[in-house]
């Protein structure tokens, strides 16, 4: 049978998977009766994403400003909504900021993991699942064949990778140790709706609009692979009512490309949908190769056949379905994309949460 839960916390629910996730469950059958929201609103966290949810749902969605590191927070969270399951999104999660200030990618990926591991392990009589979301630069970089397993060795490269397998150890010890229930997924890159505009595909998809120059690093053939957010959110799901606790299950979109690749059918996506250019070249011309980041893994991809086996989920979405349908959000959500772009969401955030 499947894990049904009462109320369900969401750490990080207002970042870009996060967001994904609270909207997928609530179109649901067995979404939790409540699901509880705690985000810092950290420059990526935006709760106005959730903001028309909020008005359907009623008091079925809490959203609660909190830090995961602040213990008494996470406790006051636990015991004033009965939280019997944890899903863990909030981390500090892009690698060229790891590489500026990797403080806050040790604090809030290993730190706040292990407050909120704490707070379970306190509540243990309540807790049926904590769900712990990873990523695939936990394993390092591939040669040109194979893939990730779950039985792949752990071999981070940046300060955000570290930071990541350091969290999932001690998710995994909390089982091991403790007894805690808890359950754990590793995906690969994940794109689509509300992701913050940094991120490579959504800073291709402005940029190309825009007429703007299309930064690539090195030669463009790092490769990985993509994964659409709400199939994400389905395998997630799969996870926290059908898994055993202590598994673990790596979340692959089988679309695996290099960075270039990728780039060169976003230019092609926008010529579409867009207006031309002034000029009327097309949005190829706007490829900019710029010097590799240090520690850039040259390959990652993910065998995600033990989720398929034994879960019986596969993702909905190709590249090629995915990719048009994430070009037409950002297109069609100009309002959302320039709020985000010009930090105008931050004065909404201090006026309604300080």
């Amino acid at each position: 049978m499947p894990r049904r839960f009462e109320n369900l916390l969401v750490t990080g629910g207002a970042g870009f998977i996060g967001v994904n996730f609270i909207r997928w469950l609530f179109t649901q059958p067995d979404c939790p009766r409540r699901i509880i929201n705690v985000d810092k609103l950290t420059y990526a966290g935006n709760p106005l994403s959730l903001l028309d949810l909020e008005k359907s749902v009623g008091e079925r969605y809490v959203f609660r400003k909190a830090d995961i590191c602040d213990a008494a927070a996470m406790k006051e969270v636990i015991e004033t909504y009965a939280v019997d399951a944890i899903a863990h999104f909030a981390a500090e999660s892009h690698v060229d900021r790891s590489i500026v200030a990797p403080d806050d990618f040790v604090r809030t990926n290993i730190i706040g993991t292990y407050t909120l591991l704490q707070a379970a392990r306190e509540h243990a009589a309540q807790i049926k699942l904590f769900h712990h979301v990873s990523t695939d630069e936990v394993f390092g970089s591939l040669g040109p064949a194979g893939f990730f397993t779950e039985e792949t060795p752990y071999a981070p490269n940046s300060p955000y990778s570290a930071s990541k397998a350091a969290s999932d150890h001690l998710v995994r010890a909390y089982h091991e140790t403790y007894g805690l229930p808890t359950t754990l997924s590793n995906c690969s890159n994940n794109y689509g709706p509300y992701q913050f505009p940094e991120k490579l595909i959504p800073l291709m998809i402005l940029n190309a609009s825009e007429g703007k120059p299309l930064p690539v690093y090195g030669d463009g053939m790092n490769v990985r692979d993509w994964l659409f957010v709400t199939d994400h959110c389905a395998a997630i799901w799969q996870v926290m009512q059908h898994a055993a606790p202590g598994a673990t299950y790596n979340v692959g979109g089988r679309n695996e490309l290099p960075n270039l690749r990728v780039v060169e059918k976003i230019c092609d996506l926008v010529d579409a949908k867009a207006p031309p250019l002034p000029n009327g070249q097309p949005r190829r011309s706007l490829i900019t190769f710029v010097k590799d980041r240090p520690g850039h893994d040259r390959r990652y991809a993910i065998d995600c056949a033990k989720i398929e086996r034994d879960l019986g989920w596969q993702p909905a979405e190709t590249w090629e379905t995915g990719f048009a349908r994430t070009v037409d959000w950002y297109l069609q959500n100009t309002e959302w994309c320039a709020q985000v772009r010009s930090g105008e969401y931050q004065k909404w955030i201090a006026t309604h949460y300080g």
